[in-house]
């Protein structure tokens, strides 16, 4: 398991992304499922930097965890923020033109269709939200 933790600010996307990168190379992750997790990263650590702590900043970490048979990684995201459970908005009725649907929730609903997991829970005063992408073949 591997860590990083840097502030929920915008600019710090392309340092999480680079970080879960350098283990997703290492498993020889498919360029596919990389990119799938790099826009995933991009919705999520986004949401945490606009919105956990607002107008503050504050800590953020995402931790990359890998599992064998069948390979798969699991990227947690964790910050003490604003407590926001973003799994429980209803997903946006994709079958409405984009001047018809609400605004917001395209972006969590993208993520939740490109994971084969995800999952969210508020602990001991923390948002923890889970994704896994399966990269085993």
């Amino acid at each position: 398991m591997k860590e990083l933790t840097v502030n929920a600010v915008i600019e710090n996307i392309e340092r999480v992304t680079a970080f879960v990168d350098e283990q997703l190379e290492a498993l020889g992750c498919p360029v596919k499922a990389q990119m799938q997790i790099d826009i995933a990263i991009d919705e999520l650590f986004g949401n945490i930097a606009h919105y956990a702590y607002h107008p503050e900043v504050g800590p953020a970490t995402v931790r990359v965890e890998v599992t064998d048979a069948p390979l798969a990684v699991i990227i947690t995201f964790i910050d003490n923020g604003v407590q926001y459970d973003p799994l429980a908005k209803k997903d946006p009725d994709t079958a409405l033109s984009a001047e018809e649907r609400e605004i917001g929730g395209l972006g969590i609903y993208m993520v939740k269709k490109s994971m084969d997991d995800i999952s969210y829970e508020y602990k001991d005063g923390k948002n923890i939200l889970r994704i896994k992408k399966m990269i085993g073949e």
